[in-house]
């Protein structure tokens, strides 16, 4: 099988550290591109736009599934990442055979408090390229504290955000939340109880909205970075069983179905929504 990975919010490939290179060594495949505006991308910082986000998702579907035309391709989004994918499946349907959304970005559009977004919009309008740290909220994203200072120091993780890349994002989280009531299919739903960065109540939610054959699991030791938590390993298990179950097969059998496999970077699309070459799933500080 192959897993096509797409990042959150400030992130970048790197965000699949852990995820990548274990998802790998189990016989899976694993794809990770940088959304433009983030990681090693053009115009680090700035917000493409919700159109051109999902048509580079769908380009590098196709690229991919040419690539490996035999295989099984899954697609699997992280908080802002997963908003993405909802909203690319609300557009049309993707051409893959299911998706994994962990801590899925969904707290948005109108689920989102009307002072909120009305403070956002005149910000955005007046200001656009100010920029927010988030120095003064005082939220824990995961307990692997090794992590998150790597994450400090990664020159390719956005510290210094836009007001209007955060305009941005909180529309495509709302598009995200609206799609949950009109898309579903094969899903695998993952949060973890202790995240701090997206309500757990709504993402309890979104799940119920969505239709299809929709699994929900729920950690109760993980945090928003769910692939990087301490906890993470259980998680990653889930993700291989599920794929296995999806194929018929048990989660032993994708690596001797699979063979030699590697991580590899996201062949650029062709066209308007050709995305920027992209590396895939650098080694994580504590990764073995």
């Amino acid at each position: 099988a192959v897993v096509i990975a797409v990042h959150g919010m400030n992130d970048y490939a790197g965000a699949f550290a852990y995820a990548g290179p274990y998802w790998r060594d189990h016989g899976v495949s694993v794809y990770a591109y940088d959304q433009r505006g983030f990681g090693r991308s053009p115009d680090f910082g700035r917000w493409a736009g919700g159109e051109t986000m999902k048509q580079d998702l769908r380009a590098v579907i196709a690229a991919v599934s040419r690539e490996n035309p035999e295989l099984p391709i899954y697609v699997v989004g992280h908080s802002m990442g997963a908003a993405v994918i909802l909203a690319a499946m609300e557009d049309a349907p993707l051409n893959v055979d299911g998706a994994i959304l962990a801590a899925p970005g969904i707290w948005g559009g109108g689920a989102m408090p009307i002072f909120y977004r009305a403070t956002l919009n005149l910000a955005a309008v007046l200001a656009p390229g100010k920029t927010l740290t988030g120095e003064r909220a005082e939220r824990q994203a995961s307990d692997n504290i090794e992590f998150l200072r790597a994450m400090y120091h990664d020159p390719y993780v956005i510290k210094e955000t836009r007001i209007d890349a955060v305009l941005g994002a909180v529309r495509i989280m709302g598009e995200g939340w609206d799609a949950t009531d009109e898309t579903g299919g094969d899903i695998l739903f993952l949060y973890g109880e202790k995240d701090e960065i997206i309500p757990v109540r709504k993402m309890r939610k979104a799940a119920k909205r969505l239709g299809g054959s929709v699994a929900v699991n729920a950690y109760p030791e993980s945090w928003h970075l769910i692939f990087a938590d301490n906890a993470r390993e259980r998680v990653l298990e889930d993700v291989l069983s599920w794929i296995a179950a999806q194929e018929g097969l048990g989660p032993q059998d994708l690596t001797e179905d699979q063979g030699d496999t590697a991580s590899r970077d996201a062949p650029g699309g062709q066209g308007e929504a050709a995305v920027p070459e992209v590396k895939c799933c650098s080694d994580a500080p504590g990764a073995g």
